[in-house]
């Protein structure tokens, strides 16, 4: 949309121009004038760092990196293109890394920034009147991460990436920045673009009612149980026995062997990872995304550990399960086990107990071996009346004391 100059009975369009054209340089001249003014792109927010970098690749740096009055962090990223070419995936990255900042931390590296700025202002003094706490709260501290993507335009790629990711609770905004000319002036058009302000409440309900969606999905769970040499597992336990199974009988010496047996492709890439980083990963997402057991890490003689995702669904699954079934594990569906138990004298679960009772009574009263278990667990040796002795020690229980159980 065009900015207009009135000079009374007519509107003179003004000549749209490029920063480039301009010589308005991005690091030098845009985003010298953000950090001085950020509340133009990102109100309510403080600048703790300019060209923020705490990792070894030093080419990779956030341009600007704030804080918002909830105490969130604001990754804010500038282009000076027309494009903003992989703006969100560098921002996103950027993101991550700094999710875990602490708020003390934080006060050093803001007391930095002053420093750089000649500024005698004391960061932790200034950072906590700008939240209205009286003391530091550490736990409140960092909660959600905020991404400000700026440039003087943005590709429908970048926009549309940028749309879908708010999909999912991301804090992820495209303010734009159109420099035009009025005689030897530049102005610049600031507009946020996504969201649009006036439809951003509107935006949230609908962010919600997906969110809602989403969650009515993941709670229509599936609760199908799995067997590998006759122990019943659940499908995260599933993928856990038979990696450790596996482990035990092999001992690989190192974790490249770990791999070779089951590549990391097997759960989209993220199959194991290091025992510190899966702790990062609940710190951060207050979910356990692995398996950090004492009895459930990976580890090696060399001193590394590895955990195993907890994360499974249809999908990765029955890749996982077909991989297994290729290294020679038979791993079938409790509901599938129930026809060849009744034939080889098998353990039982208790929810085929439950509905094949009359049968498995009349097993146990024609002499076959039926063991009930729970969990895995060996708990019931169901055998006739006339089998059980007053003086019994093998715990063997009659099928009506059984039966009661099944029914407390």
């Amino acid at each position: 949309m065009a900015i207009l100059q009135s000079n009374q009975t007519s509107f003179t369009p003004l000549e749209r121009t490029g920063f480039f054209e301009e010589g308005i340089r991005e690091r030098q001249h845009l985003q010298s004038a953000l950090k001085s003014n950020i509340s133009v792109i990102a109100p309510d927010c403080r600048i703790i760092a300019e060209e923020f970098s705490e990792w070894s690749e030093g080419s990779r740096r956030i341009d600007l990196l704030a804080v918002d009055r909830n105490a969130n962090l604001v990754v804010i990223e500038l282009k000076r293109d027309e494009t903003g070419f992989h703006m969100e995936l560098q921002a996103i990255r950027y993101a991550s890394m700094v999710s875990t900042l602490t708020f003390s931390r934080a006060v050093e590296i803001y007391q930095k920034y002053l420093q750089s700025i000649s500024s005698s202002l004391d960061a932790e003094v200034d950072l906590l009147q700008f939240l209205g706490w009286e003391e530091a709260k550490p736990e409140d501290f960092a909660a959600d991460v905020r991404l400000i993507l700026v440039a003087s335009n943005f590709s429908k790629e970048l926009t549309t990436s940028v749309m879908w990711l708010r999909q999912f609770d991301l804090d992820i905004r495209c303010v734009r920045l159109i420099p035009y000319r009025l005689e030897n002036h530049v102005l610049v058009d600031v507009q946020q673009i996504i969201p649009l302000p006036e439809a951003e409440s509107y935006q949230i309900k609908v962010r919600q009612q997906s969110e809602e969606r989403r969650e009515a999905r993941r709670t229509a769970r599936d609760y199908t149980r799995y067997v590998v040499r006759n122990v019943e597992y659940n499908k995260r336990k599933l993928v856990l026995a038979v990696i450790q199974t596996w482990f035990q009988e092999n001992n690989p010496p190192t974790f490249n062997d770990l791999l070779n047996a089951f590549p990391q492709s097997l759960h989209g890439g993220s199959l194991f990872v290091p025992e510190r980083d899966a702790w990062e990963i609940m710190k951060r997402q207050g979910k356990d995304r692995h398996f950090l057991g004492d009895n459930e890490l990976i580890r090696f003689d060399s001193g590394e550990s590895y955990a195993i995702s907890n994360q499974w669904g249809a999908g990765n699954l029955k890749r996982f399960i077909d991989h297994a079934k290729e290294l020679g594990y038979d791993i079938r569906e409790s509901t599938d086990l129930i026809e060849s138990s009744m034939e080889t004298g098998m353990k039982y679960n208790m929810r085929e107990a439950r509905q094949n009772w009359e049968d498995l009574v009349e097993r146990a009263e024609r002499g076959e071996e039926v063991i009930i278990t729970r969990y895995g667990e060996e708990v019931v040796n169901l055998v006739p009346v006339s089998e059980v002795k007053p003086t019994d020690e093998s715990g063997a229980k009659t099928p009506n004391e059984v039966k009661n159980l099944h029914e407390q």
